[in-house]
């Protein structure tokens, strides 16, 4: 089918302004009499907190205070769960946790009440890792610690074993990983003349964010108006924390009656914002001697930090991506997230499935090794194929991609050739490795969620151009460009007669959240749905008034307006019969559509410092459709780079206060663009029936794949297996040292 728009490169249409500096980011928006925010935070990882301590030396009729007494509404931050408290009342989980908020007019004014204000805690001792929370070193989240877990089995796991000729164990751990976004979390909110407490910053999800301003603030929906500002950057961090921040800033606007701005520093948004879970799993696999899997055990454990958060949904993803890319008859799957006393973790790009797949990768790995057979071998003997079944239930109806990305992918870097290479290379001061890893990544929501959602679109027409309403935002990911194509092709009309309009809750639908990879596979739908219908209306009118339809939809589009006030369609995502999903027993049809990757990687590694780096990666990606292929291909260079960084140089931990052991970025390390490999990216389709145009979502797949490719490139450049990321030159060091097999 020939497109117009659909598949071709188009340049960003936010480039010129972003580069000239003409966009205005929250911290570039100064508005006359606006005051600045500022938190309190506890000091003490766990506690009880007995008060707040305000110094009499300070003027405090200068500023404005907000503790938890003075919460009009609910004294949460409403997320998936009601745990998490805006301000912290009795009890303080975590170091950094806010108890009281401040508003001043000005930056010296604040950085005095800060100062004088303190709150008084009496220490308690902490559960600050995974193993502690396990052995309730103390109970400080319901019974047990677990904030949430899930079980999976099928077939006969027991019998699957009995089958098998080698039995392969191993226990992976992944540490913290920061999204590291350009722009820092900034929110800003008014009480209007109007009464509407207008709030405005840097997020993904403008309707979480007016969810928890209105239940926080007591406030009707009707009261409240959300706009995203230019968003430089986000990755999942700006998905609930501006739900938090925004309800900081709306609390202090709304008793203060000023304009209040949050922004934070560098220093403060990394010691207080959520990061990637830490993760421990542990599998026990079961395979013939020619390397078909007979049976699966595994079981993961995913540090939540101090509250739910976003924790559910990140364990859900992560349970349900265990197994990887591969037919697994027999499998007990069982996972679960554990409360500590750490800042409470969240999303990031790939959302639970990086911790899940750098699991199952190397236990392939791992199986490879002990069987003597070429990882890429094992992995093409376990794809799965059309017609297998996951574990969960679900039955696999697309092409067998998983083997095509891992063909393309070892085709494109030579791998065999490689691998073999240098396995047996000489022990020479600089040596080479090429390493291999395999994943998958549902896209949307999972189960009957994007049903649930109702997933909604507008386009209207009005001062010359059509415009775009959805609450889908643009954080540099190019969700405006893909958006824009799409009516653009749809309605026939000229790309530059399109517009995207930022969100603002009081003007765009709600089409759910930016996230989970569902902006161009379902919200793009919904768009494109609108515009058909938009497009019937136009037609339909035209025929009725004897108009030549070859005039051009956009001068049709100027007559219509001349006999009519409006002109707008509503699209909706309207899937023919929902997914066979039962949330009790977590099974049936998990995702409608699931994108595929393969990564290849080549690295160097210095004998003499320990330092690594990738300097080729070759992948292959399965897209459905690749809507902007400039952009599809950056998107996964740049998640595959993340990836990588989490591998071995983004360092960071809690040590023994509960405190991250990084508070700037030359303490926390992440890959530049000299770290940057060379690319060789190509890019597969096989169209999804419920896609746009058959998209699949991309956004989070290549953050699955890049960490295990990389490990896996060590292990070869090296001969040490390694069993944690990130696997830094020191910890080389000492496996080299050790000439252990990393802990396993």
């Amino acid at each position: 089918m020939d497109f117009e728009y659909i598949g071709k490169s188009l340049p960003r249409f936010d480039g010129p302004a972003k580069v000239s500096g003409e966009t205005k980011f929250l911290a570039d928006i100064t508005e006359e009499g606006q005051w600045i925010g500022g938190v309190d935070r506890s000091n003490t990882a766990y506690g009880k907190l007995k008060g707040i301590i305000k110094s009499s030396l300070f003027d405090w009729s200068k500023v404005c205070v907000v503790t938890a007494e003075d919460i009009p509404g609910e004294n949460f931050i409403a997320m998936v769960r009601s745990d998490y408290p805006a301000l912290a009342t009795n009890t303080v989980n975590y170091v950094s946790q806010a108890v009281a908020l401040v508003a001043a007019p000005d930056e010296d004014t604040l950085a005095e009440a800060m100062a004088a204000i303190e709150p008084d805690i009496e220490p308690f001792t902490p559960v600050l890792t995974i193993t502690d929370s396990l052995a309730k070193k103390a109970v400080i989240w319901g019974e047990d610690n677990v904030i949430d877990e899930y079980h999976t089995e099928c077939g006969d796991v027991e019998k699957g074993f009995a089958e098998a000729d080698v039995i392969v164990t191993g226990n992976w751990r992944t540490g913290l990983h920061m999204q590291l976004y350009l722009e820092t979390q900034g929110m800003r909110a008014v009480l209007r003349e109007d009464g509407v407490l207008e709030v405005m910053g840097s997020m993904q999800c403008p309707f979480y964010v007016h969810n928890a301003v209105s239940r926080a603030l007591g406030l009707p929906c009707g009261k409240i108006v959300v706009k995203q500002s230019a968003t430089g950057g986000a990755f999942g961090g700006k998905e609930d924390y501006p739900s938090v921040l925004g309800v900081y800033a709306a609390l202090l606007a709304y008793k203060s009656g000023k304009n209040v701005r949050i922004i934070y520093g560098r220093s403060e948004d990394i010691l207080v914002t959520p990061k990637r879970h830490p993760s421990q799993s542990n599998y026990k696999m079961g395979l013939t001697k020619d390397g078909r899997i007979t049976a699966l055990e595994a079981e993961l454990l995913l540090d939540a930090g101090a509250y739910t958060t976003l924790s559910r949904v990140i364990l859900q993803r992560a349970h349900l991506h265990a197994c990887g890319c591969y037919f697994i008859p027999n499998a007990n799957i069982k996972s679960r997230a554990m409360a500590t006393n750490t800042p409470p973790t969240g999303a990031f790009r790939g959302f639970g499935a990086p911790q899940a797949i750098y699991g199952m990768e190397r236990t392939m790995d791992k199986a490879a090794k002990e069987l003597g057979m070429n990882p890429l071998d094992l992995r093409l003997k376990n794809t799965l194929k059309t017609g297998d079944k996951f574990p969960y239930g679900q039955t696999m109806k697309e092409a067998n991609n998983a083997e095509a990305c891992l063909l393309k992918a070892a085709e494109l870097g030579d791998y065999r050739v490689k691998y073999e290479k240098y396995l047996n290379q000489p022990k020479k001061r600089v040596r080479k490795g090429m390493g291999i890893a395999l994943a998958l990544h549902g896209g949307g929501f999972t189960g009957a969620g994007e049903d649930n959602m109702g997933t909604t679109a507008k386009v209207s027409f009005h001062n010359g151009k059509f415009h775009i309403y959805t609450s889908a935002t643009e954080m540099g990911q190019g969700a405006e460009n893909v958006l824009t194509a799409v009516a653009a092709e749809v309605l026939g009309a000229p790309i530059g007669a399109v517009t995207y309009e930022a969100p603002d809750t009081s003007k765009t639908p709600n089409s759910g959240p930016t996230v989970a990879s569902r902006t161009t596979m379902y919200i793009g739908k919904a768009v494109q749905n609108a515009a058909e219908e938009l497009k019937k209306i136009i037609l339909g009118w035209a025929g009725e008034k004897g108009r030549a339809k070859d005039a051009g939809i956009t001068a049709l589009a100027e007559e219509y307006l001349k006999e009519h006030k409006t002109l707008d369609a509503v699209g909706r995502n309207i899937f023919g019969g929902g997914p066979a999903w039962d949330e009790e027993s977590f099974r049936g049809e998990a995702y409608r559509g699931y994108a595929w990757i393969a990564c290849a990687a080549e690295v160097e590694v210095e004998m003499d410092t320990y330092e690594a780096n990738a300097v080729r990666v070759f992948a292959a990606a399965e897209v459905g459709r690749a809507i902007n292929p400039m952009q599809a291909t950056g998107q996964l260079s740049g998640g595959i780079l993340q990836s990588i960084g989490w591998a071995h140089i983004e360092d960071l931990r809690v040590d023994d206060k509960g405190v991250y052991t990084a508070a700037h970025m030359s303490s926390y390390l992440v890959p530049t663009t000299l770290d940057s490999p060379k690319w060789d990216i190509a890019l597969l389709e096989d169209p999804c029936a419920d896609g746009c145009f058959g998209a699949k979502g991309i956004g989070e797949l290549p953050a699955d794949v890049g960490a295990p490719a990389f490990a896996a490139a060590l292990d070869n450049a090296t001969g040490v297996f390694s069993a944690e990321i990130p696997l830094t030159g020191e910890k080389l060091f000492k496996l080299l040292e050790d000439e252990k097999d990393g802990g396993n």
